[in-house]
């Protein structure tokens, strides 16, 4: 009853088999026709969810209870028209192991929420270029795809980390549509929906 009780990182829930190295579990292509997003921290509050999509490129603190309690959130996520995945961050100064754990964590989640009918967009980021050795793991080939350049453009490093990243993206899963939050640096191609990093909390001032 103590092991049965346990969370065990939810595996108790739902063992994937996984891709990669790692094993992390698939997300499947999906399509998107939005460009209106809410902030998971108003997903609670939100009164018309029916046409809009739900993103996570908030803190980190403000989603860690999808993971910790991922049943509970079901039912709300169910009522947009799609969600991003959770975007557990990777930053270039976390231990690898931490990366690739949130990089396991998110694609956890969103597998598990496609298995419970809700629409999901994979949030793709990267680390480092030695983080193109997993952080495309998992990812679905041909589909829709959300990235964001918040905070990447900084620096002259992280400008080009970024575009670096991005470029490896285009070419491994060649996507149909991105949608991109942030600034859109000029050497980003593709077919490009632009939304602003707080574009939902302005329309819903509107």
């Amino acid at each position: 009853m103590y092991r049965q009780s346990r969370m065990y990182e939810n595996l108790n829930k739902r063992i994937f088999e996984g891709v990669g190295s790692y094993s992390i579990p698939k997300i499947q292509p999906e399509t998107c026709d939005i460009d209106c997003f809410v902030g998971v921290n108003y997903a609670k509050t939100e009164k018309s969810p029916e046409h809009k999509g739900l993103h996570f490129f908030v803190d980190d603190y403000q989603f860690e209870r999808f993971w910790t309690n991922p049943d509970a959130y079901i039912d709300i996520l169910k009522r947009f028209d799609c969600v991003l995945s959770p975007d557990f961050s990777t930053y270039t100064d976390f231990p690898k192991i931490i990366q690739i754990y949130n990089h396991y964590r998110k694609h956890w989640l969103a597998a598990y929420w496609q298995e419970h009918g809700i629409k999901v967009i994979p949030s793709i980021s990267w680390s480092d270029e030695d983080s193109f050795k997993w952080c495309f793991d998992g990812e679905p080939v041909g589909g829709v795809v959300a990235v964001s350049s918040v905070s990447t453009q900084k620096t002259l490093e992280t400008k080009e980390l970024f575009i670096k990243g991005y470029t490896e993206m285009l070419k491994r899963l060649t996507p149909k549509k991105i949608i991109f939050f942030g600034s859109v640096p000029e050497e980003c191609e593709g077919d490009i929906v632009r939304v602003g990093a707080y574009q939902d909390k302005f329309r819903r001032n509107k």
